[in-house]
Order: C-alpha cells, then sequence, then structure tokens
C-alpha cells in the first residue's frame, strides 16, 4: 500500500512587506519513501516551501497534511522532534562535543543514558566517522564535510519518518559534496533496503545534484512548481521554457551518466 506523507493543498503564502507571494497556490503530494529533490532559482520559494513542513515557517491559505494529519492541528515541538533537519553548515553547536550535538533530542525526549550512548556510536558509524576518534571532538576541530555527517547524524538521531535537508552541502568543496552525496544515497538505500522507509526533502542550487539524488524533483520558479517529475522526464519532456532553460545550462548531465 503506497502512503502520502506529505500533502500540499493550495498553499500560499506571502511575507509583511512583500509585493508578490513567496509561494503561490501550491498542490503536490509525496509519498512514503522518496527522495525529492527541489530545485529552481534564488528566491523562488524552495526554502520557505521546506520550512512549512516542520512550521518553521507558517502558510496564509491553504492545508498541510503529515500522514493524513493537518498540521495545525498538531503541536509543532513534536512535529519537529519528529522530522530531521538539516541545514547549510552544519548548524552545530560550538560549544557541545560531536557526541552531544547528535544526542540533543534523544535527551530533550529522555532517553535513558544507555539507549543514547548505543544510537550516537551507531549514527556516527553510519556517515562514516569513527566513534573513539570524533565523539569528544567540537566543531571547531572538524573540517567542513565531517561537520555536515554529524549535522546529518544528528537529524537521523530519533529515526524521524521526515528528513529535511536545506543545501546541506552548498558550503563544501567539490570533491567533499560528492562524497556526501553518495554516503546520503547509501544511508537511504541502507535503510529502505532495511524496511525504514525514510521521506526526504532535499533544497539545491546544483541542477546536477537534484538529479543525482532525486527519485522525483519538484522545479520552482516565483513560488510556483513548474513541473515535478522524475530526472529522466525533467530532461526528456521539460514542461515548458523555464524547466528547458534551467536544464539546458552547461554541465547539466543525462540520466544515467552519473557525476
Amino acid at each position: 500500500m503506497i502512503l502520502t506523507v506529505v500533502s500540499f493543498k493550495r498553499i500560499t503564502k506571502r511575507f509583511n512587506n512583500a509585493t508578490s507571494n513567496a509561494i503561490n497556490d501550491v498542490t503536490f503530494s509525496i509519498e512514503e519513501g522518496e527522495f525529492i529533490t527541489i530545485i529552481g532559482t534564488s528566491g523562488c520559494g524552495k526554502t520557505t516551501l521546506l520550512k512549512m513542513v516542520n512550521r518553521l515557517v507558517d502558510y496564509d491559505s491553504g492545508e498541510i497534511y503529515i500522514n493524513g494529519t493537518h498540521i495545525k492541528d498538531m503541536d509543532p515541538v513534536k512535529l519537529r522532534h519528529n522530522i530531521g533537519y538539516v541545514i547549510q553548515q552544519s548548524g552545530l553547536f560550538p560549544h557541545m562535543t560531536v557526541f552531544e550535538n547528535v544526542a540533543v533530542v534523544p535527551r530533550l525526549l529522555k532517553w535513558d543514558k544507555a539507549r543514547i550512548a548505543r544510537r550516537v556510536e551507531e549514527l556516527l558509524e553510519l556517515v562514516k566517522l569513527d566513534y573513539a576518534e570524533f565523539y569528544k571532538r567540537h566543531p571547531a576541530e572538524l573540517s567542513g564535510g565531517q561537520q555536515q555527517r554529524v549535522g546529518l547524524a544528528r537529524a537521523l538521531a530519533v529515526d524521524p519518518d521526515i528528513l529535511l535537508l536545506d543545501e546541506p552541502f552548498g558550503a563544501i568543496d567539490a570533491i567533499n559534496r560528492v562524497n556526501l552525496q553518495n554516503e546520503l544515497l547509501r544511508i537511504h538505500k541502507l535503510q529502505k533496503d532495511a524496511g525504514a522507509l525514510r521521506t526526504c526533502l532535499f533544497v539545491t542550487h546544483d541542477i546536477n545534484e537534484a538529479l543525482k539524488l532525486g527519485t522525483r524533483t519538484l522545479v520552482m520558479h516565483q513560488g510556483a512548481i513548474m513541473q515535478f517529475d522524475s530526472p529522466d522526464n525533467l530532461l526528456r519532456r521539460p514542461a515548458n521554457d523555464f524547466v528547458r532553460a534551467l536544464l539546458s545550462q552547461e554541465g547539466v548531465y543525462s540520466v544515467g551518466e552519473g557525476i
């Protein structure tokens, strides 16, 4: 049975003093286990859309449902505890160790110490950071790529059904960026094979990254959806001139070529 995890119905948002809508009458649905990438020009509403899922931004009209429940009927704190969130520059707490950063939400949920310790060790190994080497380090002692791995581990700490990633690799050099993309794909596949159908929404400015990672890619422009389709269909059958121009940029690879 296919389950709809996230559903937007005619969502509109305009920020104070803005002359146009940040999100303009947007409707779409995401199924359990999908890896959705969100791409578009700067200021098109990608991050705003993402932040609506965990109510960091509220909408003006329409309805958003998570697993069939209207999100405005849900406690926002409890909602966020069940949604992993990864941002650019990792967002780690600089005064906390790697262990303490990964353990933040489990501690808020009052997990016992032994369970937290097991989970932190498991997650650091999952993101390929040796526990003994890294757990006592502070963020300043890590490379950018290592910080992003810790940020990903923290977002996965309580095994959320939904994972939101807002340009998490945007500040990483090209080689480490590809390595982190591959790690994220590996983790998603590993957990899917184990029966954990985690749904991911990933905002990026990088078209190649969107096509590589996404099972489907949502293309946005001026707060509206231009096309929501598989990478293959986007490349072969762009819906309009905007999508065609976006995908005709130099260096965009064809599906199947890889990076």
